[in-house]
């Protein structure tokens, strides 16, 4: 179970959430087409903000977007401009009114998306691997999170045969569904091949959290 599942499916429902939030029987391949699109454009002309994550919920016609970024300054603009922007190019895309929302990620260095976009863009820069993988665990470790561990594959400084190396600090108990365990993975596109990038956070436990609050 460890390094078979994926860390984030197999806690949906326990300790995480679902980022699409709506159901639809009759127009199912639409909705799923549309919440696509939205993700690829944002992915695309907003990856430079570190995008942590994108919540999208669709209730009655109503379409609610929510980016998690780690600049939110860049996409909301001088007196929100930019973000009004924005909003009138999804709702074009879209067909449809919508509601956007845009929240700042406190500690992005501890967050699994955004240290696997910043490892990825280093390496694109031709910056040494390890030295970014250990300078981005470093950067984590001391905000005293538990454990994390980071994974790079492909062609590692340009080799001749591909192959994976990682390091790790701290616990990854990837065992237990009581740990919520951040996951992300990205994708260097370099000019040698595609080096892919995995991270692994463990900030706190979940369970235990909630069963001392409901002693107290």
């Amino acid at each position: 179970m460890g390094q078979k599942s994926n860390p984030i499916v197999l806690r949906l429902g326990i300790n995480k959430t679902w980022l699409s939030n709506w159901y639809s029987e009759k127009n199912y391949g639409r909705v799923l087409k549309l919440d696509i699109t939205i993700r690829d454009y944002l992915k695309r002309y907003y990856s430079h903000v570190g995008i942590a994550a994108i919540e999208i919920d669709q209730a009655d016609k109503t379409l609610k977007i929510t980016m998690h970024a780690a600049r939110p300054g860049i996409i909301i603009g001088r007196k929100g401009e930019e973000a009004e922007k924005l909003k009138k190019k999804l709702e074009h895309l879209t067909g449809q009114n919508l509601i956007l929302n845009i929240k700042e990620v406190k500690k992005p260095e501890t967050n699994a998306q955004i240290v696997a976009f910043n490892i990825a863009s280093q390496i694109e820069r031709r910056v040494a691997f390890r030295r970014v993988i250990k300078r981005s665990m470093q950067s984590a470790m001391r905000f005293n999170i538990k454990g994390c561990k980071i994974m790079v594959s492909g062609r590692l400084n340009g080799a001749e045969i591909a192959r994976t190396e990682w390091i790790r600090e701290g616990r990854i108990p990837l065992h237990t569904l009581k740990i919520g365990i951040e996951y992300a993975t990205y994708e260097a596109l370099t000019t040698y091949g595609i080096i892919g990038i995995k991270v692994w956070i463990y900030k706190e436990d979940f369970l235990s959290k909630r069963r001392t609050r409901k002693g107290a």
